[in-house]
């Protein structure tokens, strides 16, 4: 069968319900059926939609000191995450079978006593089609979350070309963008965290260099968004809102800035700033390779005899076992 012309995207910019994973699950189908509806044949939803991006907490850690309180939300925290396979999974495939899209969803991932901020793809079929765990969790997140491993860099082929990514600030380490162009990407999915509009510069960039179309997807979302008793928003916690006043219900947290990017560093849609929406747009796939006649990254504009990169693909295991 020959391959589409196009490809009708959803990116959708909106919050979970902060750690309730069930009603979570409950805004993601209800967002993707409309998506879907609307013709979209690829969603794609934020970092941690599922259920949580934990802003401004750092769990009561410091150096030499883990606070009662913080353990008890880390509980929380992991009570909210997907566990792959899990009734909750199972959700995300019935999802992306029932409305026949191909689905990518932000996850906060568990496996033993260890979370991860994870990025699933999911076929039209219901099946998993690739699994990546960020391969180091920025700053503070690495409390909470831990690391990927090379295995998770992944490229797989789908019915509208091949498609992978990144989370957020490993966007930002060449040698991971280098292993998926070698890949071959054409549809690169960046879920973030980050509204500074240094970032949308970098979505142009990266969708440049790699001669790639670019979904770069984030969340809007407001202190209501999370529990009364999260610690940072309460009033007697230390934190405060930007102005330096104590945070209100209405405060923003996450600007949002999702935007989706043709081959050659133009938007196909621009950024959305200080609203949840779904961002519709059609992707031109031809587009990429007329992008590619006077640039392509591991092709005619590389030099494998002056600069090589070495992936390790192994699995993270700690202990292996031999009969």
């Amino acid at each position: 069968m020959p391959k589409p012309k196009t490809l009708q995207v959803a990116a959708i910019q909106a919050s979970p319900v902060a750690f309730d994973l069930k009603l979570s699950l409950d805004k993601l189908q209800k967002l993707t059926a409309e998506a879907a509806l609307a013709g979209a044949e690829l969603v794609v939803f934020p970092e941690a939609f599922l259920s949580a991006y934990p802003w401004r907490y750092a769990f009561d850690a410091t150096i030499g000191t883990r606070e009662p309180r913080g353990r008890i939300w880390y509980a929380k925290y992991y009570d909210s995450a997907v566990a792959i396979p899990s009734p909750e999974f199972d959700v995300l495939r019935d999802t992306a079978e029932k409305n026949k899209v191909i689905l990518h969803v932000g996850i906060i991932e568990k496996e033993g006593g260890t979370l991860y901020c994870t990025a699933v793809l999911i076929g039209k079929d219901g099946k998993l089609l690739s699994h990546h765990r960020k391969l180091i969790p920025t700053a503070a997140e690495r409390l909470v979350w831990g690391r990927g491993a090379g295995d998770g860099i992944q490229v797989v082929d789908t019915e509208f070309g091949k498609m992978g990514g990144l989370i957020c600030m490993e966007n930002y380490m060449p040698a991971a963008r280098l292993a998926l162009y070698q890949l071959g990407i054409e549809i690169y999915i960046a879920p973030h965290a980050d509204d500074l509009p240094a970032w949308v510069a970098s979505m142009q960039h990266i969708a440049k260099e790699g001669r790639c179309f670019m979904i770069s997807v984030n969340q809007f979302c407001r202190v209501s968004d999370f529990p009364t008793d999260y610690p940072p928003f309460t009033a007697d916690h230390h934190d405060r809102n930007p102005s330096g006043s104590k945070w209100v219900p209405d405060d923003i947290l996450n600007h949002g800035g999702s935007c989706i990017v043709g081959p050659l560093g133009t938007f196909i849609a621009e950024p959305v700033w200080d609203k949840e929406e779904t961002i519709h747009a059609t992707l031109n796939l031809p587009d990429l390779t007329e992008a590619r006649m006077d640039f392509d990254p591991v092709g005619s504009y590389s030099r494998p005899d002056v600069f090589t990169l070495t992936v390790n693909k192994k699995s993270a295991l700690s202990v292996s076992f031999t009969e």
